[in-house]
């Protein structure tokens, strides 16, 4: 019914545009399949003010003209229901490009791609190429994980979602019941910043410790979802980036050259080893085990023994 509806829908709406005067309610049931199908003109009247409604919310222009003799027409002029030109500068079709060349998996791939060829179609420059290079550096955001979609579109839809997820220090996963807002890539990783509702607090979850699918679960939000720089920001601290104090490492020689772009001392120790006074904040204990052996954690306790913490679950498997 709905796909017929549709077409029903589509037919009265080409009638009006390609009419070069307007049309009368016996001249539209006439020429439409579905009008002259209904049984009375009772039903016909009914269906047609219906889809004539259906088409004005849906943004279509539709005059009422009476003629001489008092019958009434219906018109959809092309001037009235045609969008002004797209025009685009070379700046601003350099940027479009930029967007569309930074997504080379998941759903939007196709769409930024799919938005620029109907951009040129609209008159875009000839002699501006949006996927042309505007730089020496080009733009990637890698989506590996699987999780990746579904989380997109429950956070567009405000759709919670439940999923299993192994945390570094954990040797098995736990289920997850969360209302995700938004998604962060955040040096290289994509995190999802949400709130939990077992836990009853705002949590981040990196993508690549999701396993399983993740599952649609319930409608609604049952907590506000705050703006856009506070999910930021929050990701941000989870990932490490927010430091209070520091911490002491020792780091294996030409190796772990993340961790010497970020530390505010560096003193050699010889046979192979430099010490490195580092910012600590939330999370740093997780980038640290990335580094595996070729780090050691001195000081403070706390974050040592969080980094062993760390390997054994790994070592566990």
């Amino acid at each position: 019914m709905a796909i017929a509806k549709a077409e029903r829908l589509m037919n009265l709406a080409l009638c009006l545009l390609g009419a070069r005067r307007p049309l009368s309610k016996r001249e539209l049931r006439g020429s439409i399949e579905a009008y002259l199908e209904a049984g009375s003109d009772d039903s016909f009247n009914r269906m047609f003010e219906r889809d004539k409604d259906d088409l004005r919310e849906l943004g279509l222009v539709i005059e009422t003209v009476e003629n001489l003799e008092g019958e009434v027409g219906y018109l959809a002029r092309r001037d009235s229901n045609r969008l002004p030109a797209i025009t685009l500068d070379a700046e601003e079709a350099a940027a479009l490009g930029l967007a569309a060349k930074v997504w080379q998996q998941a759903r939007l791939a196709g769409a930024a791609s799919g938005a620029l060829q109907k951009l040129r179609a609209a008159g875009l420059p000839e002699d501006v190429d949006p996927y042309g290079s505007h730089g020496a550096l080009e733009p990637r955001i890698p989506v590996h994980e699987a999780a990746f979609e579904p989380l997109m579109l429950a956070c567009r839809d405000r759709r919670p979602v439940v999923f299993d997820y192994r945390k570094a220090s954990a040797a098995h996963p736990e289920t997850r019941y969360v209302e995700p807002w938004a998604l962060e890539c955040w040096r290289g990783h994509w995190y999802l910043a949400g709130f939990d509702r077992e836990r009853g607090a705002e949590r981040v979850f990196r993508l690549s410790r999701i396993t399983g699918k993740v599952r649609a679960r319930g409608t609604g939000f049952t907590a506000p979802v705050p703006d856009v720089v506070t999910v930021r920001e929050t990701v941000r601290g989870w990932a490490g980036e927010t430091a209070d104090r520091s911490a002491l490492i020792r780091l294996r020689s030409g190796a772990g050259y993340p961790l010497r772009a970020r530390a505010t001392k560096v003193r050699e120790l010889g046979d192979g080893w430099d010490e490195l006074e580092i910012p600590y904040g939330h999370g740093l204990d997780a980038w640290l085990v990335e580094f595996g052996p070729d780090v050691v954690v001195l000081e403070p306790a706390e974050l040592r023994a969080d980094v062993v913490d760390r390997l054994r679950a790994v070592a566990k498997g």
